[in-house]
């Protein structure tokens, strides 16, 4: 953890020491009474918290807080519902990329009853996000939803945005080729990114992509796995918006 982040109704009352940010902050960043670390509300300022009394069961902590940090990037994922697995691993990673919203939708192709994954329905999910938000020395937290259609998501879009989609057999432009990607003002208007599920896209769920205004992008002819092309994607969009936010002081 690069910064330890807390939900407000949590700074007021003792962290028990079987929580993993008790045994962070005992065992790997080693404080002692009196000692500070980096801390943050999510969705919050960021500031530090000090170690104020180690008891039995608890740690008893107090915080200061600073700034808060800057808005998320306004870069939304649509992901055809992926397995469990491959969604833990993209909630983290994009969380610590920083974008603001994912949204894993049911595609022709995808497994309806991923949706109904203990990631989803016991709240597992946040714990993804908060672990990238660690990660990325930041207090937010993007918009996450699941189990939509791929059109209810495209239908809720805001109208200004790019929207490109990832593609492997119909995609004839390299994406960071991609006109709508070159041609991009400052400052930046949002960029949607589309992901099919390990099965990729169907035709309907292509016909509803263009209807919606996406432009069929590919990766060149590696074919890769979900969580990778999403990282490599968003790789490429960062890229070419250039640096959108003042890099965070660290505070190690």
């Amino acid at each position: 953890m690069n910064l330890i982040l807390f939900d407000p109704a949590e700074t007021a009352t003792p962290l028990p020491l079987t929580d993993p940010r008790a045994q962070h902050i005992l065992d790997v960043l080693r404080r002692s009474v009196g000692e500070t670390f980096d801390a943050g509300l999510i969705n919050g300022p960021h500031g530090k918290g000090t170690l104020a009394a180690i008891d039995p069961l608890t740690l008893t902590l107090t915080f200061s807080w600073g700034s808060v940090p800057p808005p998320l990037d306004p870069l939304t994922l649509i992901i055809g519902l992926p397995r469990p697995q491959t969604a833990r691993k993209i909630l983290q990673e994009a969380t610590a990329l920083g974008v603001s919203a994912l949204h894993f939708v049911l595609t022709d192709k995808g497994e309806s009853n991923y949706a109904r994954s203990t990631l989803w329905s016991s709240g597992e999910w946040r714990r993804h996000l908060v672990a990238g938000a660690e990660q990325a020395f930041d207090t937010r937290l993007p918009e996450v939803t699941h189990g939509r259609t791929l059109a209810e998501v495209i239908t809720a879009l805001p109208h200004n945005a790019a929207r490109l989609a990832l593609d492997n057999y119909e995609a004839c432009d390299a994406l960071s080729e991609c006109h709508l990607l070159r041609d991009i003002p400052k400052p930046p208007i949002p960029v949607v990114l589309a992901l099919g599920s390990e099965r990729g896209w169907a035709p309907r769920d292509r016909d509803q992509l263009r209807a919606g205004g996406f432009t069929l992008v590919h990766l060149g002819p590696r074919v890769l796995r979900v969580e990778t092309a999403c990282i490599a994607a968003l790789a490429l969009v960062k890229a070419r918006l250039g640096s959108m936010q003042e890099p965070a002081c660290r505070r190690f």
